[in-house]
C-alpha cells in the first residue's frame, strides 16, 4: 500500500520505489530495522515508520513479502532531483567502487544498484548518511561506510549532482 501499485513508489507520501530492488538488500534492510539500526532516530520520520512493520513481521513473512515485491514489474521513477551531473558523474567514482560503473550494485560488497532508484529517496539518505539518522549504529559497519562517503560530498548541491548523474544511468 504505502510503497504504490505495484512496488513503483507513493511521492504523495514519500515512499520509495521497491521494485526491482534486489530481494538480498530488502532482507537486510528488514534485518536493519528489526536490530534498530534503521528508523531509531527520532528525527526519522519515515523510518519510525517503517520499523515496527518490520519488527512486527516473523522471517517467514518478510520472505513472502520479498517474494511478492520480486514479482513487481519496475517502471523508471520520475526524475525530481536536478543537478550538474558532469560534475555529478567525477563525484560518483567514489561510489561506483562499491556500486559499480554503471549503478548495478554488488551483493558481495553489500552495496545495492542505484540505477533507476528513486532520486529523491537517495537524496534523503544521502543526507540521512551525513546527519547520523542513518549508520550511526556501531553495528552496522555499512551503514559506517554510507556515513563517511556521503560525508565527503561537501554540500547539498553536491548530493544533488551525484544523484542527477545517477540519474543518467538507467
Amino acid at each position: 500500500m504505502c510503497h504504490g501499485a505495484n512496488g513503483n513508489g507513493n511521492l504523495a507520501i514519500r515512499a520509495p520505489k521497491i521494485a526491482g530492488i534486489e530481494p538480498w538488500y530488502l532482507k537486510s534492510q528488514f534485518a536493519a530495522f528489526k536490530a534498530g539500526w534503521r528508523g531509531a532516530h527520532p528525527d526519522d520520520a519515515p523510518g519510525n515508520e517503517m520499523r515496527p512493520v518490520a519488527a512486527a513481521l516473523s522471517d517467514a513473512e518478510v520472505d513472502r513479502a520479498l517474494a511478492t515485491v520480486a514479482s513487481f514489474s519496475p517502471r523508471p521513477p520520475a526524475i525530481t532531483v536536478t543537478g550538474d551531473a558532469a560534475h555529478g558523474q567525477a563525484l560518483y567514482g567514489a561510489c561506483g567502487a562499491c556500486h559499480g560503473a554503471a549503478g548495478q550494485g554488488n551483493q558481495a560488497l553489500h552495496a545495492p544498484a542505484l540505477a533507476g532508484r528513486t532520486d529523491w529517496y537517495l537524496v534523503t539518505q544521502l543526507h540521512n548518511y551525513r546527519t547520523g539518522l542513518r549508520g550511526a549504529d556501531p553495528e552496522d559497519s555499512s551503514g559506517q561506510q554510507m556515513r563517511a562517503m556521503a560525508a565527503a560530498l561537501a554540500d547539498d548541491a553536491a548530493i544533488n549532482d551525484v544523484v542527477a548523474y545517477i540519474n543518467t544511468l538507467r
